[in-house]
């Protein structure tokens, strides 16, 4: 399923799923059904039940897409990690800035936490920060918990995951160049805005995507921990004013998702659900990459489009 939250004509705010060309509200289909995401995922395996038991999904949409506005599927969650999961943008990025990978990247899997109270959706304006001179774009995948759980091991990480949706880590370079000279990692570079959307896809729906990477028919990922439990095959594309900036995969991710909830949850740490990890940048998918030599800065006015495959387009406007 495709889960939304979303706003229709009158204002109010509703939980739902997408079908063809419209929307089913869920407390519509059955008032059983909480109307807030958050509610939903906590007690998800109950809901799923409701719906399964009563054909839900095979009932006519409620609203047609026109009729509605899409909003950040989960409006509040409960943390925000991010990671650096891509080696390529590692490189890149790494390079740009003049610094060198450490070893310990290949290590463990890096995280910093991000602004889980900045959550935008798509259609969302999104300030530039004042005096920022290199508002840049990062295209990422994202993971939704759905079950708590500490000291996760990967190969059982596949349970406490609840859906996969797109992230834009906004990022503001000038400010994070200042405060990356100090080894503490990204803040005020960060913290002002997350957009996720445009819906949270089901984790069922992304069995079909399921791969692994051949170091035979790849050699360029030698280096790579490869796995079955977490790897797919799935188109990830930006686009700025309609012009494609970048187009990857997240096959290449170095760290999987399943190890970043290892990682996450070691120490006796609880995930919980409706927490979010990020995956990172997929490769090139950032302008400072490449020193914003494929596209300048972004200015108010440029219309940013992330797309990832089996999930969708997230579509925000800079001002």
């Amino acid at each position: 399923m495709k889960l939304v939250t979303f706003q229709n004509k009158e204002g109010s705010i509703q939980t739902g799923w997408l079908k063809a060309d419209g929307v089913v509200g869920m407390q519509k289909a059955d008032d059983r059904l909480p109307n807030d995401m958050l509610s939903f995922i906590d007690d998800h395996e109950s809901y799923f039940n409701i719906i399964k038991d009563n054909n839900l999904e095979e009932i006519d949409p409620h609203y047609n897409l026109e009729e509605i506005k899409l909003l950040a599927p989960l409006p509040n969650p409960r943390s925000f990690r991010d990671y650096v999961a891509f080696e390529q943008h590692m490189l890149n990025a790494s390079n740009s800035f003049g610094h060198t990978v450490s070893p310990e990247w290949y290590n463990i899997p890096i995280f910093y936490f991000t602004n889980h109270q900045a959550i935008y959706g798509p259609e969302d304006e999104i300030k530039r920060p004042e005096k920022e001179t290199k508002f840049d774009i990062e295209l990422e995948m994202a993971v939704v918990m759905g079950k708590k759980g500490a000291d996760i091991k990967a190969e059982n990480a596949d349970d406490h995951i609840f859906g996969y949706t797109v992230f834009n880590d906004w990022t503001a370079r000038a400010i994070q160049r200042q405060e990356m000279t100090v080894p503490l990692g990204p803040h005020k570079g960060k913290d002002f805005a997350n957009a996720i959307g445009p819906c949270i896809v089901t984790k069922d729906e992304f069995e079909k995507y399921r791969c692994t990477i051949s170091r035979d028919t790849h050699p360029e990922h030698l280096a790579m921990p490869l796995t079955t439990n977490g790897r797919f095959d799935l188109k990830m594309t930006a686009r700025i004013n309609g012009e494609t900036m970048c187009e990857g995969n997240y096959k290449t991710v170095h760290w999987t998702f399943p190890q970043m909830i290892e990682r996450a949850s070691e120490n006796s740490v609880n995930l919980m659900p409706g927490d979010i990890l990020g995956s990172g940048t997929v490769g090139w998918g950032s302008l400072i990459e490449n020193n914003f030599s494929v596209h300048r800065p972004l200015q108010p006015g440029d219309v940013v489009e992330l797309e990832i495959e089996g999930i969708g387009v997230l579509k925000n406007s800079v001002v």
